[in-house]
């Protein structure tokens, strides 16, 4: 008897060490993963907010005939090299849009080379120490600093770094979104109703369920590749365009529109059916008073996280051209665009330090996006949410 009590104790201690084990190594995984997060973050934060602000410098600027032939010569000699290109070519454009200007000389806030924006943030830049004595005097004389960088937000893509900036790459995002949410929202929702509600239980329907689980799961470059064999190639649609980006990430999130909504479906209980069935109510009023508005939330939920998750795709937008140098923001959906994640990964490509700052805040801007979007779909959840 003490026998048998001594291997149950030794037993139970086995398994008290094995559970604290295993506690340990959960924590452990826990631990290392967030410092992974926290390093990564702390790393984007550390690139990403000096794009956030831009070097200026207060020159005197001259409007006149031979500034709007040689824009360079609004300027001093001496400042000539500071001031950004990207500036300069404004210069006749201003006067055109302002006549008032031709024949005068202001003391205005320009933007700088981005050579002289990296030397003021304390980086190593081309300045010669020539050019870097005069960014001194001017430090000192409170005539160049850095000012927040409202150019990021409201200009498009640009050879020079300091021109530079997300808004073209902003609006191709919420256009091809557009076009997205579209076409998969009402597809995914019907198909899912259809599915889930109306649908006879047969191998028909077993093979559409399965193949919809495997799109899933599909890598999603591969829809960038049907994108272009049938959108751009067969029927046509132009190139680079929200458009085919929409179609393309609609082809992509629609699975997974259709799984959360059937998903919603089923959490609605059969009760609520069997009650509507008891008054008289058809299989489609069911659905369309009842089941319906009471599944909206997680159908919501489910579209809003297929979204975010459209949002930061890049692989399937690169195959149908939306890499293009996109200055200016679109104007219609089949014109040339961009989205963000595409204007990260083409700034990644350039060596200037400039335009790592640039992809680093493109980052930063697309995190806080989609962690918005996540964050509204799990308040959605917690509001509308029923228990059953």
């Amino acid at each position: 008897m003490s026998q048998s009590f001594d291997a149950i104790t030794a037993q139970l201690k086995r398994r008290h060490r094995r559970s604290a084990n295993l506690k340990r190594m959960s924590m452990g995984a826990l631990i290392l993963a967030a410092t992974f997060l926290v390093v990564f973050i702390g790393d984007m934060l550390a690139k990403g907010l000096p794009a956030f602000q831009q070097a200026q410098i207060q020159v005197e600027v001259t409007y006149s005939e031979q500034a709007r032939e040689i824009p360079p010569a609004a300027v001093g000699d001496d400042v000539r090299s500071l001031v950004s290109r990207g500036y300069l070519r404004l210069i006749p454009s201003r006067m055109e849009d302002d006549p008032d200007l031709l024949g005068t000389q202001r003391m205005e806030w320009v933007i700088a080379d981005s050579a002289v924006d990296q030397y003021l943030k304390g980086h190593d830049s081309k300045l010669s120490a020539k050019q870097r004595r005069i960014v001194d005097r001017l430090a000192e004389q409170g005539r160049a600093e850095l000012r927040f960088n409202t150019t990021f937000f409201t200009t498009g893509d640009s050879r020079m770094p300091e021109m530079a900036g997300i808004a073209a790459a902003a609006m191709g995002t919420v256009m091809t979104l557009i076009v997205t949410m579209a076409v998969c929202f009402p597809i995914g929702v019907m198909t899912a109703v259809y599915l889930e509600e109306f649908a006879p239980d047969n191998h028909l329907t077993q093979i559409i369920e399965i193949n919809i689980n495997n799109l899933a799961a599909v890598p999603s470059i591969l829809f960038g590749l049907l994108g272009l064999a049938i959108y751009i190639n067969f029927f046509g649609v132009p190139r680079s365009s929200p458009l085919v980006g929409g179609l393309t990430l609609a082809l992509m999130t629609l699975p997974v529109i259709i799984i959360a909504t059937r998903t919603a479906l089923r959490s609605v209980p059969d009760g609520i059916r069997q009650a509507a069935f008891g008054v008289g109510c058809s299989r489609w009023q069911v659905v369309r008073d009842h089941v319906l508005p009471l599944s909206l939330p997680g159908i919501l939920t489910g579209s809003i996280i297929g979204m975010a998750q459209a949002m930061g795709e890049t692989a399937p937008l690169i195959i149908v051209g939306m890499v293009a140098f996109i200055p200016d923001v679109s104007a219609s959906f089949a014109n040339a665009a961009t989205v963000m994640p595409a204007q990260v990964f083409t700034w990644a490509g350039d060596p200037s330090p400039a335009f790592v700052e640039k992809t680093a805040g493109g980052i930063l801007v697309l995190l806080a996006v989609l962690i918005t979007l996540n964050a509204t779909a799990v308040l959605l959840r917690k509001k509308f949410e029923r228990r059953w």
